[in-house]
């Protein structure tokens, strides 16, 4: 009988949405908020800026990127700047971005851009491992590649339990509830846990290439610094825009009504009893 209800209201949502489009653009379509675009703006201004400075930085100073040389190496830093900072950040924006789009088609490129991180991380990681075989170097020694390979397990599980709960079918309303709030402070401690990973790779792989001239200011080391800087300010950037409640997306009219539905539902109440 619940599940009668619930394909009803379904129904007739779909047949209010269809029937009165002025009352779904008035209701349902929020302008975006003053302000958000342009910090959208200066945030993909700086995570292309610190791909495009990272790749100048392995092609300019550390001859390149290779995978079957000894400039294999140099596919782990651009990898991990790409996956675990910039595709991470946009998938935290995606709920601020797409605020007129369904729920669920929020909730899947949300999922995809998660999952394209890990893989072009996974490739990271597996050219750093590779090379250090090669090279007879020790693995998992430096502070760098405890909180690397913490980052990269977290996140990896962090994607996994988030489809489990809000992409595959299953999860009860109450208990992707009761995550919600868990899986919203991981998203946002495991970005920050990624940039402060670069930076202590940046200052690692600095110290082992030119720590005879780093403190004469030579160019190589201006480089990295100033990426440095930028990484973090392209997380402040991200942790602003996630933090203003104002730029929260809303929910639609329609989402909105049915969530208060569903939850009379799953009580084993009528929708239209008094709570």
């Amino acid at each position: 009988m619940e599940q009668l209800r619930g394909r009803l209201l379904l129904l007739k949502f779909e047949f209010l949405s269809l029937a009165s489009p002025g009352m779904e653009d008035g209701l349902t379509r929020p302008a975006s908020p003053a302000g958000l675009s342009w910090y959208m703006a200066v945030s993909q201004l700086l995570g292309l800026t610190v791909i495009a400075m990272t790749g100048a930085w392995m092609g300019q100073y550390r001859g390149g990127i290779a995978w079957e040389s000894v400039l294999q190496f140099n596919v782990h830093p651009l990898c991990m700047v790409i996956g675990m900072v910039f595709l991470q950040g946009d998938a935290l924006l995606v709920y601020r971005v797409f605020r007129n789009e369904t729920k669920r088609s929020a909730k899947i490129l949300h999922g995809l851009l998660h999952a394209f991180a890990l893989l072009i991380a996974l490739v990271g990681v597996i050219a750093v491992f590779d090379y250090h075989r090669k090279k007879g170097f020790a693995d998992m020694y430096s502070l760098h590649s405890w909180c690397g390979i913490a980052a990269f397990s977290l996140y990896f599980i962090q994607w996994l339990v988030g489809f489990s709960f809000f992409l595959f079918p299953g999860a009860s309303f109450s208990l992707r509830s009761r995550y919600k709030p868990q899986h919203v402070f991981f998203g946002v401690f495991l970005l920050v846990l990624s940039i402060a990973t670069c930076l202590l790779g940046i200052k690692e792989l600095l110290l082992f290439s030119i720590q005879a001239t780093y403190s004469s200011f030579v160019p190589e080391g201006i480089l990295a610094n100033v990426l440095g800087l930028l990484l973090i300010v392209f997380g402040l950037v991200i942790g602003y825009i996630l933090t203003r409640d104002e730029w929260k997306r809303p929910p639609l009219a329609e989402e909105l009504a049915l969530s208060m539905d569903f939850k009379t539902l799953t009580k084993g109440e009528s929708p239209s009893s008094s709570q």
